[in-house]
């Protein structure tokens, strides 16, 4: 279901399977590993409104995270309630109960909580397995029935997977009785894939974007260049960046744009301007380059 019309989609909220809400806007941290930095850009976020916070086991900063929030929450007269923390399970922690319930507890332990909001199998392969092993689906399977036992726990109130294709999510599908709540995956206008977000609106599986600006973190300023997300931000008064997560998050799909810079970290989550059917139209043009700029879970067995 693709949000509508004009209203702020930095105040949007997602409703998942399950009935959790899930902000539509949520700062990520990648590459975020110096604590100082990644404090201020909590503190940052708070401020500006930002709810959801989204870390991995192999982004090496859940205890910079989890320090963060202890201290800032309060400062801003919240709970743990009131925020939505994603974090990840590892490629090279994919696989049985005992692998994977030790790895959840230790993100647990690093951030300091008692449950995660959400938890994602990070990769489809493993960590170590050529890509065409048929040992990847069968890791997959162990992971994702170890994850609803702890779900079914109370250690995590959604769960999910990252970087799965229609194929990797169809295998779910017919191992498991629980389908994922959330696909997080690289959507961009250089690369997306109606066809997976089709089969995720099918099945109650909510997308969420990363890479929402192209290859900037690769130095590849491409997207946000172009003319048409130019123009358009223009025509908006808007930044290139606010477009192009507006541009997702009108298709229903959440973002987590990444950034430490104060104002940026603003402007990312103040999305209060409609994008018209032509603009979308422009945009979705862009998809003809076909350009992927993250890892490729396509090869994967």
């Amino acid at each position: 279901m693709a949000a509508k019309g004009k209203e702020n989609y930095g105040d949007l909220q997602f409703n998942l399977s399950n009935g959790v809400t899930m902000p539509a806007v949520g700062l990520g941290t990648y590459r975020v590993r110096n604590s100082e930095e990644l404090y201020v850009a909590v503190d940052n976020a708070l401020e500006a409104g930002y709810r959801l916070f989204d870390t991995a086991a192999v982004y090496y900063n859940e205890k910079h995270l989890g320090h963060a929030l202890r201290r800032l929450l309060p400062k801003y007269g919240l709970q743990r309630k009131d925020i939505f923390i994603t974090t990840k399970l590892s490629p090279s922690d994919l696989g049985g109960a005992s692998v994977v319930s030790n790895a959840l507890n230790t993100s647990l332990d690093n951030l300091g909580l008692d449950y995660i909001d959400l938890y994602l199998i990070h990769f489809p392969g493993a960590a170590g397995i050529p890509a065409q092993s048929p040992k990847n689906a069968e890791l997959r399977v162990e992971a994702w029935t170890e994850i609803i036992k702890q779900y079914k726990l109370g250690k995590i109130k959604a769960i999910g997977v990252s970087n799965f294709t229609v194929r990797h999510l169809t295998q779910l599908a017919n191992a498991t009785d629980l389908t994922p709540m959330v696909n997080q995956v690289e959507w961009h206008p250089h690369y997306y894939q109606p066809d997976l977000l089709q089969y995720c609106n099918d099945h109650n599986i909510r997308l969420q974007a990363y890479c929402s600006f192209g290859g900037l973190a690769i130095n590849n300023k491409s997207l946000f260049d172009d003319l048409v997300v130019v123009d358009i931000s223009r025509k908006h008064s808007a930044t290139p960046a606010q477009v192009l997560l507006s541009w997702a998050v009108h298709q229903g799909v959440a973002v987590i744009p990444k950034s430490t810079t104060p104002q940026r970290i603003k402007e990312n989550i103040q999305l209060n301007f409609g994008l018209s059917d032509k603009d979308i139209s422009q945009i979705n043009s862009l998809g003809a380059v076909n350009c992927k700029y993250a890892w490729d879970p396509n090869p994967i067995a």
